[in-house]
């Protein structure tokens, strides 16, 4: 996917979608050197190589140990910066579980909460100069989605058995009406890591590929001026993007939970 533009007489050529492709860390490969139809498999990544999609992962997940472990060991009674970022995250975080899901869905909040910090970083990591933007590939986001899907649908069916089946029963639709809104129910439950994923994904990819479109004018004198201010204005939208999305994934989180412990609401 990698979008050309061309100005005439400039030479000017940009590929904004090439800031998304998964390199190895330790080796280059030349582009299009990966064909396995051609038997060309020299710049294939494979799959035990460290990428830079990994190397965004390990940092996004180092700079939460920091902040949440490192940075609160002290837990002083005057708190440091650090120790009231970490301690603002944390009550936020703690009243969206409480408030959305319900008290019994305390419990949980460890891994709500690890999963928004790491979202929120790594969605914040992609707008450094020379990073990847991890949570811009369905891969990464779908994992994420899958994982709370699958946890949410175990759990409903430990805690409640044959009951959590009443989740996708409207009682209160007429009675000629509710097998075919269980159909409905039943069908929008599994696009729910899809739709979860790809909100993701796609809001950082657009932003991102975005920003690298106006980047690329900036070396043209006329409009130069123009193109900063742009990727200025961008770039400041992309960073609420990167709070909000982070936020829209652990808020749905916490409704899907919400379904989970109470199906029959």
């Amino acid at each position: 996917m990698a979008t050309e533009a061309q100005g005439e007489g400039s030479g000017l050529v940009f590929h904004p979608m090439d800031q998304f492709i998964v390199k190895p860390l330790f080796r280059d490969i030349a582009p299009g050197s990966c064909n396995p139809a051609a038997g060309m498999t020299d710049g294939c990544v494979r799959w035990y190589e460290p990428t830079n999609v990994t190397l965004w992962l390990a940092l996004a997940a180092l700079i939460v140990f920091a902040l949440f472990v490192l940075g609160t060991r002290g837990r002083a009674l005057i708190p440091s910066r650090v120790q009231s970022v970490a301690e603002l995250t944390y009550g936020m975080v703690h009243k969206m579980v409480e408030d959305v899901s319900g008290k019994d869905a305390l419990r949980y909040f460890p891994y709500v909460f690890t999963l928004f910090c790491f979202i929120l970083f790594a969605n914040l990591l992609g707008l450094l100069p020379k990073s990847f933007t991890t949570t811009s590939h369905i891969a990464v986001t779908g994992v994420l989605a899958l994982s709370v899907f699958l946890g949410v649908t175990i759990l409903g069916f430990v805690l409640n058995g044959a009951h959590f089946l009443n989740l996708f029963w409207v009682k209160s639709a007429p009675l000629a009406l509710r097998p075919v809104l269980a159909v409905i129910e039943l069908i929008s439950y599994f696009v729910r890591p899809v739709s979860h994923s790809i909100r993701l994904a796609g809001n950082l990819l657009a932003g991102h590929a975005v920003i690298k479109v106006f980047a690329a004018f900036a070396a043209i004198a006329v409009v130069a001026p123009v193109s900063i201010l742009a990727i200025a204005g961008m770039f400041a939208f992309e960073v609420m993007v990167a709070v909000i999305q982070a936020y829209v994934f652990t808020i749905l989180t916490c409704v899907y939970l919400k379904d989970a412990l109470h199906p029959g609401h």
